[in-house]
């Protein structure tokens, strides 16, 4: 491996998924501006919308995880052209 490439300011970091409200900690060099406090200790927090404990492949359900309304957008966004097709 080429030496002096890899970033060498690691620490632990929260990342919470915000559609079921999971929480881990790991080693990351993400810059964070939130905070939480994890069993009495403060972690830089990173929001994640999706994760491994949320995503329909790695559950086994098939739920539809969509925290912007991107699906409902899509729909007003063509309706008109949706209901021509129907007629």
């Amino acid at each position: 491996m080429k030496k002096g490439i890899h970033p060498e300011n690691y620490r632990m970091v929260a990342f919470k998924d915000m559609s079921n409200g999971d929480t881990f900690i790991t080693r990351s060099t993400i810059n964070t501006r939130d905070t939480i406090e994890v069993d009495g200790t403060e972690y830089p927090l990173v929001k994640l919308e999706i994760s491994s404990s949320s995503h329909p492949f790695y559950t086994g359900k098939m739920k539809l995880v969509d925290t912007a309304g991107r699906v409902d957008k899509f729909r007003n966004r063509y309706k008109k052209h949706l209901e021509a097709k129907k007629k």
